[in-house]
């Protein structure tokens, strides 16, 4: 189990005056996606309360609200835990992708397209390549595709995929491959960038749709062999 007293504690000046529980559970989520806590992590309420510097209750409902989203499980008499998701919960995720990311390409319009938040994640993602930091190649990747959905100017298809990006991300944190999952897809990034900096909307998609077909397969094949079929917390 990941400690909570240390590094945590320094999330608390985040909440400033408004210690409300989705600021926390804004906190929590960053931290999940992170890795900080793992899948399968118990979380306490006294060691992440005490960090925090929040009410039991507080904490609570914040623990709601990443349950509703789908990023922690209540075990009745065990606790809350970050979840493990079942190979299922990883298809669904990337049927769900392929809906929604193509969709917004296929109804972007006439170009040109507002493409700088698209173009500073390719580019992020070939920095941490260049360093060595696969992790951060794993980051800039999930940055790539919220821009991607960004260019629909949705904040509701914005916050669908906030939740659905991070549920993957739990995914990622079991394989622990970043280099293996992450580095087949920087030139690919480049490439659907490169096809919406020229307009080519149909090309764009035809890119992605293929993107996200060949990174399910590859994820699912990887993430089988990490997780039982049951996939409940070990006590």
């Amino acid at each position: 189990m990941a400690t909570t007293s240390g590094d945590l504690a320094d999330d608390r000046v985040l909440l400033g005056r408004t210690s409300t529980a989705e600021r926390v559970a804004d906190i929590l989520r960053t931290r999940i996606a992170e890795g900080y806590f793992p899948p399968g992590t118990r979380l306490s309420e006294e060691a992440i309360g005490g960090a925090l510097g929040v009410s039991r209750n507080t904490l609570r409902e914040a623990f709601r609200l990443l349950t509703h989203e789908r990023l922690l499980v209540h075990e009745l008499n065990r606790g809350v835990f970050v979840r493990v998701l079942a190979v299922e919960d990883v298809v669904d995720i990337y049927r769900t992708r392929q809906l929604v990311e193509c969709a917004v390409i296929h109804d972007l319009g006439d170009p040109p397209f507002p493409l700088d938040g698209l173009a500073g994640a390719v580019a992020e993602g070939e920095r941490h390549a260049r360093a060595g930091d696969w992790r951060g190649v794993s980051t800039a990747n999930i940055h790539f595709h919220r821009e991607l959905v960004a260019l629909a100017g949705s904040e509701r298809t914005d916050e669908l995929m906030r939740g659905v990006l991070a549920e993957l991300r739990l995914a990622f944190h079991v394989v622990d491959d970043p280099h293996t999952l992450h580095e087949p897809y920087l030139q690919r990034n480049r490439q659907i960038l490169d096809a919406l900096r020229a307009g080519e909307r149909t090309r764009a998609e035809r890119l992605l749709s293929a993107y996200l077909d060949d990174s399910r397969t590859q994820l699912v094949k990887a993430y089988a062999r990490h997780v039982p079929d049951d996939t409940t917390p070990p006590a």
